[in-house]
C-alpha cells in the first residue's frame, strides 16, 4: 500500500514536471521515450539471440576454451548488449534530468565500448596493420578525451548545488 502511494506521488511528480515543458521540450521528452521503448526491444532480441546461441553452443558442446573464434563471437554479443544499454542508459538519464543533450562523456564511453567490441570480434592474424594502427589511435584519442572530462558531471553538479537558492 505504501509503496503504491509513493509510485502514485512519483507519477503525479512527473506529470506536473512534463506540463511545466514547453512543446518542444514536450516533443524532445516523448522521442526520448519512444528511443528507450525502441532500444530496449532491441536489447530484448539480442539477449534472446545470445541466450539461444549460448545454449545451443552448450547442447552441442561446441565451447572449446581453444576455439577462438567462438569466444569472439560470444563475447562481441555480449559487448553489442553492453553498448546498447549504455545507450539506454543516456537517453534515460535524458529524461529524468529533462536535459536536452546528450553528455558527451556518455558519447565517448559508448565509442570506447564500440571499439573494444570490435578489437574482440577482430582476427588479428588477418587484420590489416593499418587497420589496428587506427584502432588503436582511436582508442588513445577516445581514452583521452574520457580522461579530460571525467570530472565534468561532478563539476556541473557542484556548480548547480553552489548556485542554486537553496545551497
Amino acid at each position: 500500500m505504501v509503496e503504491s502511494q509513493t509510485i502514485r506521488k512519483q507519477l503525479q511528480k512527473d506529470i506536473a514536471s512534463f506540463h511545466a515543458l514547453d512543446i518542444y521540450e514536450r516533443f524532445e521528452q516523448i522521442v526520448c521515450l519512444f528511443l528507450t521503448a525502441l532500444i530496449a526491444l532491441v536489447i530484448g532480441v539480442a539477449l534472446y539471440h545470445l541466450g539461444t546461441r549460448i545454449l545451443l553452443l552448450l547442447i552441442q558442446d561446441a565451447i572449446d576454451p581453444a576455439n577462438q573464434a567462438t569466444f569472439q563471437t560470444v563475447f562481441g554479443m555480449i559487448m553489442t548488449v553492453l553498448i546498447a544499454l549504455e545507450f539506454n542508459h543516456s537517453v534515460l538519464i535524458m529524461i529524468k534530468r529533462h536535459q536536452n543533450i546528450v553528455q558527451v562523456r556518455t558519447v565517448v564511453l559508448i565509442a570506447l565500448f564500440a571499439v573494444v567490441r570490435k578489437f574482440i570480434v577482430l582476427d588479428i592474424a588477418e587484420a590489416p596493420p593499418a587497420t589496428m594502427l587506427g584502432l588503436a589511435t582511436a582508442t588513445l584519442a577516445l581514452g583521452a578525451v574520457y580522461w579530460l572530462i571525467r570530472d565534468q558531471d561532478e563539476k556541473d553538479e557542484e556548480r548547480r548545488r553552489r548556485d542554486s537558492p537553496q545551497g
